[in-house]
């Protein structure tokens, strides 16, 4: 078993898919590299088919914890308040919206194929239509019909089945084995939209690229 797609794999689940709306979502997973709740919410606006690009719209939920004496803001492991000194056995819960806005390119067949299908069939709002739970269905549906084996998770070893994080996994996975300097690196923190660049560096490792360069290097 192997840890990461192919963009070959990937290919084949495309090609596997029964209809133009499921091919689209797994090119533009892969593609786009975007979560799946990103790629569900793309609607026809945020398409551009003349700049080639799609913006990606990601909504995430934060927890803020805070005094309830002082309202000062309080670390998860907090058990007394830094502003008043105050013991905190339970403290005020708030959840905050961080809305993040990228713009990013989409490989131009992908697009063509967007676009038709956005055309043909008078597509208007969410382009998918779909949940959540149907996105991983359809995803997984794809992949048994083109023979695409189970994966291994490489921190904890165990069998896990190809799901749409996968895809933006093995986007990621071809970016850095292309080019892996630290300009690129940070363009491809942009493309998936990662806060910290120390998220995107563990494709570094998990392509091997960087530890198999630095093994042939202590033989020369």
């Amino acid at each position: 078993m192997k840890v990461y797609l192919t963009p070959e794999e990937v290919e084949r689940m495309a090609q596997a898919a029964t209809c133009v709306r499921d091919e689209l979502l797994i090119r533009m997973l892969f593609w786009l590299s975007c979560r799946v709740s990103e790629a569900i919410g793309i609607r026809v606006e945020d398409v551009n088919p003349a700049q080639g690009t799609v913006t990606i719209k990601h909504l995430k939920i934060r927890i803020v914890l805070s005094c309830p004496h002082c309202g000062t803001r309080l670390s998860r492991a907090a058990r007394f308040c830094p502003g008043c000194g105050k013991d905190v056995p339970a403290p005020l819960r708030k959840e905050q919206e961080m809305h993040r806005i990228r713009t990013i390119p989409l490989e131009k067949r992908t697009m063509d194929r967007l676009v038709d299908f956005i055309r043909r069939d008078k597509t208007q709002g969410l382009i998918f239509k779909i949940g959540r739970m149907q996105a991983q269905k359809i995803v997984k549906d794809c992949a048994r019909k083109a023979g695409v084996e189970e994966l291994i998770n490489p921190e904890t070893g165990k069998v896990r089945g190809v799901s749409p994080h996968r895809l933006r996994d093995a986007f990621a996975i071809m970016a850095v084995q292309h080019d892996d300097s630290t300009d690129a690196i940070r363009m491809l923190q942009e493309h998936l939209g990662h806060q910290s660049i120390a998220t995107t560096m563990k494709y570094r490792k998990i392509s091997g690229k960087e530890l198999t360069e630095w093994y042939q290097n202590l033989k020369t």
